[in-house]
């Protein structure tokens, strides 16, 4: 059941791009937000790639 991991961390990328593009725009707040369910994301793929 790797794929979970990845898709994890597909997520986490994808998140990251809107976290960028919310910056650009001026909503900080939407992109600390965003970028704090980018962070789960990623460590959530890592740890379940690794265990």
């Amino acid at each position: 059941m790797k794929w979970l991991g990845i898709a994890l961390l597909a997520l986490a990328g994808f998140l990251v791009g809107g976290v960028v593009s919310l910056w650009r725009a001026d909503s900080r707040v939407g992109a600390v937000i965003t970028g704090v369910f980018a962070a789960g994301a990623a460590v959530g793929g890592v740890l379940w790639l690794i265990e």
